[in-house]
């Protein structure tokens, strides 16, 4: 049990650890702090074929903690956190929403995103949620299993309705584009934004199936996008667009480059005067070096989405942004990841005269490594990293020479030409590493010096 409440959502495989009594308590225990805030809590669902049926258990939890439930239907996570924001017939503002969503994951996972009073509900939340939870399993207490009740309200409408009218500008846009949306849900509001604008807009696999029939909904994966990367080759699209199941991350390609999200939020930030913009530690140093550059101000913080949102709001920053492709616009917006609103930025930043590729092309050259991850176990990985950190305070005598260490979340040792990371993943039993130099020598080098020590530590 354990296991599905993780740092940032709550996240298992259907019946095996989402069944019918563990879902009833969870959305029993979210119901009982979202009544504090107010009576109404807004649901939406991807398209995995289970998603309904969670929907159907949750509601039931919720209902007996005397919470009223508006059925966002089938949407993007992006508009569950639009919902937050805007009311609806006649003023009805929902106190928290619920996205049940297995995003990346396998089609046998499923799971939530929660926001209550405008706020992420997650870490140490979502962990004692689950001891809740486990508490009601364990003592095998009775679960009300009454018809539900619920109130569709128009949330796809409404967003769909925001974003065309916020980016009127785009209208008639002369270039032609790509979008992949990996029978996920993203397709569901981005035909109709296109259709609106009328944008002259290709989409692959836009039809919702859980199945996941053509390819993994997950662009970190340079092979979920072959079909993408093979339309663009024809010559007839200036860029394309692909998304993860649940729509909040994001990858811009064009025939030369993709483009991850630390360089994404470089490129969205440079018409911004004096922005704050927030990385994970993840990102690019020449983000933040050029940022800075610029006349921004760049702040390295924890990876993570729920991190980020709160991270964003603290500080009133204009916008953050993870490597996976996760980015939030605070500036002319709300302040969450949403990869839908992303596609019109950038494609506005297109339309002012922005050359994706020229933008690319020049940044400064760099050489950096994918996410390396190195398997272990839950109860040994962030041990693994507090031991890192001791031995980085005595390093053997032939290890490169370290200018800094910044140890916001994991340990990301700074050199003289680069920089390695080693952080434990908060989601999986892995060791997440990488890596970035100014040649491909020196990134050899760090990488070797860290794994050295590292293999001594697993």
């Amino acid at each position: 049990m354990k296991n599905i409440f993780r740092e940032y959502d709550i996240r298992g495989i259907f019946r095996e650890e989402l069944n019918k009594e563990t879902v009833y308590w969870i959305g029993h225990f979210l119901g009982k702090r979202i009544k504090k805030h107010g009576e109404y809590v807004a649901v939406g669902y991807d398209a995995r074929v289970h998603s309904v049926t969670l929907f159907q258990y949750l509601s039931l939890g919720l209902n007996s903690a005397g919470v009223k439930i508006m059925d966002i239907g089938l949407i993007p996570t992006p508009v569950t956190y639009f919902v937050n924001h805007v009311s609806f017939n006649g003023g009805i503002k929902p106190s928290g929403s619920i996205m049940i969503t297995g995003s990346h994951n396998p089609p046998e996972y499923n799971g939530f995103k929660i926001t209550i009073n405008k706020e992420p509900f997650f870490g140490n939340d979502i962990y004692k949620l689950g001891e809740e939870v486990s508490q009601a399993l364990a003592k095998n207490l009775e679960i009300r299993d009454e018809q539900f009740f619920v109130s569709e309200v128009p949330a796809k409408e409404s967003y769909i309705d925001y974003l065309v009218k916020e980016f009127k500008a785009l209208k008639n846009f002369n270039q032609k584009i790509v979008y992949d949306v990996g029978n996920g849900v993203a397709g569901v509001v981005l035909t109709e934004i296109f259709r609106k604008l009328r944008i002259d807009a290709n989409g692959l696999f836009i039809r919702p199936d859980g199945t996941f029939p053509n390819h993994h909904p997950d662009p970190t994966e340079e092979k979920n996008l072959i079909d993408i990367k093979r339309e663009l080759n024809t010559g007839k699209y200036s860029v394309g667009f692909a998304y993860d199941g649940d729509a909040d991350r994001i990858a811009v390609l064009t025939q030369k480059h993709s483009i991850k999200g630390d360089v994404l939020a470089l490129i969205l930030s440079k018409p911004m005067i004096n922005p704050i913009v927030i990385g994970e530690v993840k990102c690019s140093q020449i983000m933040y070096d050029l940022i800075e550059k610029r006349g921004g101000t760049v702040v390295m913080y924890k990876t993570g989405h729920s991190n980020l949102k709160v991270k964003i709001k603290e500080l009133e920053a204009d916008l953050a942004a993870e490597v996976s492709g996760h980015i939030f616009f605070n500036d002319r917006y709300f302040g969450f990841d949403d990869a839908i609103y992303t596609t019109l930025r950038v494609m506005e930043l297109m339309n002012n005269g922005t050359n994706l590729d020229d933008e690319v092309d020049e940044l400064p050259k760099t050489f950096s490594t994918e996410e390396i991850k190195t398997k272990t176990s839950e109860d040994k990985k962030f041990s693994i990293v507090e031991k890192l950190k001791k031995s980085l305070n005595n390093p053997p005598a032939n290890f490169p020479k370290i200018k800094k260490i910044i140890d916001v979340d994991g340990v990301r040792v700074v050199f003289e030409n680069g920089w390695g990371l080693v952080r434990a993943s908060n989601t999986t039993p892995v060791l997440v590493s990488r890596f970035e130099a100014n040649s491909e020598a020196n990134l050899q080098i760090y990488q070797n010096a860290l794994f050295s020590l590292l293999k001594n530590l697993i």
